[in-house]
């Protein structure tokens, strides 16, 4: 048995969101020390294993930020590797997007250099969202040569959190930008098939779509992978090697919920950015941020998310080994087993 001095040390920001847990989960998988950064409220649902190292992390307060970095790695030294997972995904104030991610990686970068306790590896969790609208014509997948154009708020403070590491000289880090994750646990997708469970699927716009989907198992091997091979200092784009229409992805989910077919409702482009800006209304009125939203409105009405994954394959061997309709199958199970469907 390998003593514990000798283990690879990682560190799993925003372990109690839906990826984190899987990250966790591989992490164990590959044999590391795994130290999942969690705050006190945090769900530990998923985190269950007793091999789990949990820290509390308030990003929200760098002093306590700063105490409890300089505590534990005094204490226990530094991390081999940092997957900086945490973000904010939806928001009732858009500042709140370049606070959590963008502020919150930059200060626990910072942090790691002045306590001497930069990683081997240190990969940001970032998105597709960067890129903003592809090519909408031709529907030519997102190349690594592209130049980042986000529409966003959402994609703009990932792009400045990329940004920050790649103007830091000879920092070690890897950049991954993520499709759209999906899984057990997940609850948009859920979302989704749970509609079509129920017999209708709704989409937007009359105009043709390109759907591109990574399986959260994948993913997390995928880090795991990247990170064995050290600081690429690069972005890469992060999805199954090929796309899918909404009508793909209806009739997947129908055959897994052995359901015949799905009635499809296409929301006009105008109706839903009507409906995402009563709904963001109402959640600045609530106080509770709504998964429709402006931003949201221009990810719902962008046309093309394929993106070419050459360059992974290459540098780290990414390869995925769940098509859609495997696991989607895998999902649906859990959905199924945990009462969701």
């Amino acid at each position: 048995m390998t003593p514990a001095s000798s283990l690879k040390k990682i560190l799993i920001t925003g372990a109690g969101g839906f990826i984190g847990g899987f990250l966790v989960a591989e992490a164990l998988k590959r044999g590391y020390e795994t130290w999942a950064a969690v705050r006190s409220t945090t769900s530990r649902e998923f985190l269950t294993d007793q091999r789990i190292h949990f820290l509390e992390l308030d990003f929200s307060d760098d002093d306590k930020l700063a105490a409890a970095l300089q505590d534990h790695i005094g204490t226990h030294g530094k991390w081999d590797y940092v997957v900086h997972n945490l973000g904010l995904t939806k928001a009732t104030n858009y500042l709140d997007f370049e606070r959590v991610n963008c502020g919150y990686m930059q200060a626990l970068v910072e942090h790691l250099r002045r306590l001497d306790a930069v990683p081997q590896t240190f990969l940001l969790m970032s998105s597709l969202s960067v890129m903003g609208p592809g090519d909408e014509v031709s529907y030519r997948p997102f190349v690594a040569t592209d130049v980042p154009s986000p529409n966003t708020r959402y994609g703009t403070s990932k792009l400045k959190a990329e940004t920050y590491l790649q103007t830091l000289p000879q920092f070690p880090y890897t950049i991954f930008r993520c499709t759209g994750v999906y899984g057990p646990h997940e609850r948009d997708y859920y979302l989704m098939m749970k509609s079509i469970k129920y017999g209708f699927d709704f989409t937007v716009g009359f105009k043709k779509q390109l759907l591109t989907f990574i399986y959260v198992k994948d993913l997390a091997s995928a880090v795991m992978d990247a990170l064995a091979v050290g600081p690429l200092r690069r972005a890469y784009f992060i999805s199954e090697k090929r796309s899918y229409t909404q009508a793909d992805f209806r009739a997947i989910v129908c055959r897994q919920l052995h359901r015949r077919w799905a009635l499809p409702v296409v929301c006009p482009i105008a109706v839903v950015k009507l409906v995402c800006k009563v709904a963001e209304w109402w959640g600045k009125v609530t106080m509770k941020p709504s998964t429709l939203n402006g931003d949201k409105f221009n990810i719902l009405r962008q046309r093309n998310w394929d993106c070419d994954t050459t360059d992974a394959t290459r540098d780290f061997g990414f390869n995925p080994q769940y098509s859609l309709e495997q696991g989607v199958q895998e999902a649906v199970a859990w959905y199924k087993e945990a009462g969701w469907l």
